[in-house]
């Protein structure tokens, strides 16, 4: 509780109790022997009385049994009275002068009163931002610290967004080096990227680097549902910039406050549209707020209105990508920069092995392997601890304690290893990294096939033959088990190739019949939490050929599994066999096994993380991400790919 706080509960004790001291009654007036004015005569006239003191309007009686009683000042006779029946009597006399003491004592209650109602009233005003009334203040902080300060080398892997932000950097510190040529610095920076991408941590580091003050605020915070509130706290926070100016205001997920006008059902909200107007206004109006660059970011652009998106208001638009091997090894590398590392930890050999991952993805792996080594009682974090944290964010963590019955074992270890030798017989397919038939996730079993290198794109044979690494466990059910036996653990691949395949007819024009068109349906405009899809018009006859090459494609992968299955029966066989005996294999184990060679471990136990290759990595492509953590359907039951 601060000193304020402090003075105030101590003001409102005093005005309680001297309204209390007011409202009790007089202290002589208390007692039981207060008598009338007439009776009190009576008394002094039958020599009852024998001497008394007048003070004031008080008159009282001394002696054995003495009285009191109120002396009514118009009557002249009591002095004569009292003379003629011997009663001494003592005046006291009134106070002289004016007591300032006493006039203080009278008032402060209601200075007191006044006092209190004035603060309140101020506060509902907004005398503080945070008051009852000052909710149309702007919720920005400001961010001036100088210890703790961000700047670009806390910022890696985006090498090409910190070019393009390095000129608001140099505007901020040398404004004249552009204006004596004319040249204007844009008003406003989109940072465009996908979540964890490190977003909000670069339009830290420009501030730090520039070292000005940086205001940062939310979307969501500027909506209310009062309308005008929202335009009221734009209006509030570019005067504090003004105020602060040169600086930099951040506006995080922009898309709440900045998406297009009129869209969707009965317009928009009202509120939402003000809030947009004003900003508006405000970043390029009648008004030009000189040194004041405005930074937002978003990973939906897509439903950003276009006017703020115009030369004069965010002109500068910056992707922030996942970053690429040779980014997420500088990641990597600032992220251990306070963690005790092990000598045989080579960030460049994590890198290769974690492609798709985001900064914070990357983050998250760092500090999964700190606390894996904590947990194990080591004071260095090794290369295994690495690789354990990196298949527990891939895959899930191992559920060891889950019973499984010899008959699920043989056949999630059958169904696995047809997925294995299918991705190592077909004609295009990434390196298998690993086999288990180890419960992780909501998995029963998978096959890891991690990438050499980061892929953008997929070729139409790697298409094929990933439908064809899809339906292996299928066919593997049916040849080992007969179709009778065939479970539902399939329904994760089936549901990847229907939709890969759909994918390749629809969108990516992989269809001699319906040719190079896109039949997609899945573009829409997002209202209300809801998507209105506009489904583009597509015959009956078209839809019935669409739904004919899916089939074929996914019948044509179901074949080509059975095939090599078939042709490679005893490869399969020994490979099944061998996730029996040792539940998780390598894919260097898994060719010596294939060779004749069993791995030689000295134990009953699974392969240690450090035996298994390091350089692999996971796949990234949209179709195939469900394989990190295939969902389990009609009970337990083989799962993943």
């Amino acid at each position: 509780m601060n000193l304020r706080n402090l003075m105030i509960w101590a003001i409102m004790i005093l005005l309680l109790v001297a309204l209390f001291n007011l409202l009790q009654p007089p202290r002589d007036a208390a007692g039981s022997n207060q008598i009338e004015y007439s009776r009190f005569i009576q008394l002094v006239e039958s020599d009852q009385i024998n001497s008394v003191v007048i003070d004031g309007d008080q008159i009282r009686s001394e002696g054995a049994n003495p009285v009191h009683s109120i002396y009514p000042v118009e009557d002249q006779q009591l002095y004569q009275i009292l003379r003629d029946n011997d009663v001494e009597f003592e005046v006291v006399p009134a106070p002289s002068g004016f007591n300032i003491f006493g006039w203080l004592l009278n008032i402060f209650p209601f200075l007191l009163l006044i006092g209190v109602w004035i603060y309140f009233m101020r506060q509902m005003q907004g005398g503080g931002r945070g008051g009852a009334m000052g909710f149309g203040k702007s919720k920005a902080r400001l961010l001036t610290e100088k210890q703790g300060r961000v700047t670009f080398d806390d910022v890696a892997g985006i090498d090409e967004a910190k070019e393009e932000l390095q000129e608001i950097v140099e505007f901020l510190k040398d404004p004249s080096k552009f204006q004596r040529l004319g040249g204007k610095i844009p008003k406003g920076a989109l940072l465009i990227g996908p979540p964890g991408t490190g977003k909000t941590l670069t339009a830290r580091a420009v501030a730090g680097e520039a070292n000005v003050p940086f205001f940062t605020i939310s979307g969501s915070d500027f909506v209310e549902m009062f309308v005008g509130v929202g335009a009221s706290r734009v209006r509030d926070m570019f005067e504090q910039a003004k105020k602060n100016a040169p600086c930099i205001i951040f506006i995080d997920e922009i898309d709440a406050v900045g998406r297009s006008r009129g869209a969707g059902l009965g317009g928009g909200n009202d509120e939402r549209e003000q809030t947009l107007n004003q900003l508006l206004v405000e970043m390029d109006g009648f008004e030009a707020n000189e040194g004041i660059i405005l930074i937002a970011a978003t990973n939906r652009p897509d439903v950003l209105d276009p006017a703020l998106l115009r030369p004069g208001r965010f002109d500068r638009q910056v992707v922030v990508p996942n970053p690429d091997i040779i980014g997420r090894e500088k990641i990597l590398k600032v992220h251990m920069r306070n963690v005790p590392l092990s000598d045989n930890v080579d960030a460049k050999v994590i890198a290769r092995g974690t492609p798709g991952f985001s900064g914070a993805d990357l983050a998250n792996l760092v500090n999964e392997a700190a606390l894996l080594a904590a947990r194990r009682n080591k004071r260095l974090v090794s290369m295994s601890e690495f690789e354990d944290a990196k298949d527990k964010v891939m895959m899930g963590p191992e559920r060891r304690s889950m019973v499984m019955s010899d008959k699920e074992k043989e056949l999630t270890a059958y169904h696995e290893a047809g997925h294995a030798i299918v991705a190592l017989n077909v004609p295009a397919a990434d390196p298998v990294h690993k086999a288990t038939i180890i419960p992780r996730g909501r998995a029963l079993g998978m096959v890891m096939q991690l990438p050499e290198n980061d892929k953008l794109s997929m070729t139409h044979e790697e298409m094929t033959s990933r439908l064809a690494i899809m339906m292996g466990g299928r066919v593997a059910e049916e040849l080992k088990f007969g179709k009778e036996k065939v479970t539902s653990g399939a329904a994760s691949d089936i549901q990847q190739a229907t939709r890969l395949a759909r994918a390749m007819v629809t969108r990516w024009g992989f269809s001699e019949d319906l040719g190079p068109v896109d039949y997609g349906d899945d573009q829409g405009e997002v209202f209300l939490g809801q998507q209105l899809v506009q489904s583009k018009s597509v015959s009956s006859e078209t839809a019935r050929k669409i739904e004919e090459e899916v089939k074929g494609l996914v019948q044509g992968g179901m074949d080509e599994a059975r095939k090599i299955l078939t042709k490679k029966k005893k490869e399969w066989e020994a490979l099944s066999e061998g996730l029996l005996e040792y539940e998780t294999l390598s894919g260097e184990e898994i060719t010596e096994l294939l060779k004749g060679n069993p791995p030689d471990r000295g134990s009953d136990e699974p392969p240690s993380k450090d035996d298994m290759p390091t350089g692999s990595v996971p796949v990234t492509d949209e179709d195939e991400a469900d394989d990190k953590g295939p969902e389990t359907s009609g009970g337990p039951a083989p799962q993943g790919a």
